[in-house]
């Protein structure tokens, strides 16, 4: 019984959008993405990225919570996981050094959000993988080395 129940409800609500779509009433629209700073990815230095991302005075921070590892036998793929413990973190972003456009990701956190992710990055030879927490008008960073043994994403 709730097998024909759950299909005639389907089935009623497929129909009514299909009318709607039909009649005009409901159309489909663009999807935005949220606008962010393109300049800052596309710079050569760390230098430049962190002045575009308005970071260049960051203070180092021990509430950054930063798990990789020290050797990543595979440059194409090393896992990072980052956590920031600063209350009213509504951004993280992850440079790498030596990478060729070394901005390699940012997450924009809703306030109250927990600040966390994991993600795999590709490096392109040894090099300081930076992470950058901005709380409020403040920036927070915290330093690793990594050292990449095969691969990478160098020219």
């Amino acid at each position: 019984m709730n097998g024909r129940r759950n299909f005639l409800q389907s089935f009623g609500s497929a129909m009514a959008l299909g009318g709607l779509l039909g009649l005009g009433l409901l159309k489909p629209g663009p999807a935005l993405a949220v606008d962010f700073n393109r300049a800052a990815f596309d710079t050569k230095t760390a230098a430049d990225a962190l002045r575009l991302i308005g970071a260049a005075g960051a203070e180092t921070s021990r509430d950054i919570f930063l798990k990789v590892p020290e050797i990543a036998e595979n440059g194409a793929s090393v896992p990072v996981e980052v956590a920031s413990n600063i209350p009213g973190t509504t951004r993280l972003s992850v440079l790498v050094d030596k990478n060729p456009f070394p901005l390699a990701l940012q997450f924009n956190f809703a306030p109250g959000a927990v600040a966390r992710f994991q993600a795999r990055l590709k490096m392109a030879e040894t090099s300081r993988l930076r992470i950058v927490a901005t709380a409020g008008d403040k920036h927070y960073t915290v330093f690793r080395e990594v050292k990449v043994t095969v691969g990478g994403c160098g020219e």
